[in-house]
Formats: C-alpha cells, structure tokens, sequence
C-alpha cells in the first residue's frame, strides 16, 4: 500500500514577491495502538502476549529514565531519541536567573539506518480527495466561474470543490457567498443544491430568466 499525500503551500517568507512553492505531505492512515503492537510482537516471536506487553512498558519506562539524565538512548534498528529544551520567553546574555527561564520542549528521533532501509522503495499516490483549500481571491474565484459556465448549465458544490481546489467546509462558505451577493442562486433542493448564475454574471444575460 502507498503513502497517501497532498501539496500544500511552503510558509510565506518576508517580502516574498514570488509565487509560493509547494512541499508535499502524508495523509496519515489511521495510528497503530500499543495493544495491536502487544499482539503483532506475539504473533512474530516466542513472547505470549503479556510478555509482550511487559518487555515494551519496561523498555519504555527505562528510556524515560535515560532521556531524564540528558541521555541520548539509541534502540538499535528503530532510532536515536534525545531531550530537548526551550526558553519559556526571551532571554539574552543579560537575563538574570537563565537557568529558571527553560523547560522541557519534547523529544526528538532520528531514525535508525535499519529503519530507513525497511522505507526503502515506498511509493506514494496524491489523495483523490482534498484536504486543504486552496488561497483564491473573490476575483479569482469568479474567473473561474465565468469560465466554468461558457461550457456548463449547472454547477455542484462537488463541482465548485474540484473549480477551485477547496475543501467541502471552505467551499460551502463561498457558495453561500456568492448566493448573498446574487451571483449564484440554487435552483435544486435545500438538501441537494444546483446552482445556476443570476442574469449580469459569469456570462448569463441581464434579460435571461432563470429555469427552474
């Protein structure tokens, strides 16, 4: 099975004029618990399942205690864990008592060359679905649409999503929209909208009367 992604914008860095360029990103598909790991460890292994359970909480608790004494802990074949910290606000080479302005932020991990080699020839597909809506203006936005309705009647939300690559939430905000300003006007059920262009907009004449 492939690893599913989608594109998602870089960060926008100050001053920035440039068209922003894309970075892919996993969509994650679905989280493995630690009971399903207990019964894949005994299935795979001599361990019964409570012995299973026991050897991973153990080894758990071993490297909390590790990482607690500023210990790199290295789990040969799966990775590198090691504490970080962060200030909790500003401090410079003047700031009084530095030692009470830090805590713990997390724990970073890197992986194990055994577990980069067991990734080794992973495919990937981009999600048929998506996930993240795209920044477009209101003019940008009824470009589309003008376009769109030179070769189409009708317009569905599902539609309109694919248009102008937006989420199902972001794209019923902008439908809604452009129904109050009285560009678009639903000429389907409340439940299953169809949406046709008012006369004055993305190419339907002023004098045109609406089908319904």
């Amino acid at each position: 099975m492939a690893i599913v992604y989608d594109w998602y914008e870089n960060p926008n860095t100050e001053g920035e004029s440039e068209e922003r360029g894309l970075h892919p990103r996993p969509l994650l598909n679905g989280k493995v618990s630690m009971e399903q790991l207990y019964y894949r460890v005994h299935e795979r292994s001599s361990l019964s399942v409570g012995d299973a359970k026991s050897a991973i909480d153990t080894l758990t608790q071993l490297c909390g205690e590790e990482l607690r004494e500023g210990r790199e802990v290295h789990i040969e074949g799966l990775g590198y864990f090691s504490p970080t910290l962060e200030a909790t606000q500003k401090v410079t080479r003047k700031t009084k008592n530095k030692h009470l302005k830090l805590r713990l932020k997390g724990v970073s991990f890197r992986p194990d060359i055994r577990l980069k080699a067991a990734l080794a020839g992973v495919t990937a597909t981009q999600s048929k679905y998506t996930r993240h809506s795209l920044r477009l203006s209101e003019v940008e936005i009824d470009m589309r649409l003008k376009e769109y309705f030179t070769e189409h009647e009708l317009l569905l939300r599902i539609d309109f999503q694919e248009l102008c690559g937006m989420a199902r939430t972001t794209a019923n905000n902008h439908l809604q929209r452009l129904q109050k300003e009285g560009k678009l006007t639903n000429v389907g059920r409340r439940a299953q909208p169809i949406y046709r262009p008012m006369p004055g907009y993305y190419g339907m004449s002023r004098d045109a009367e609406l089908k319904r």
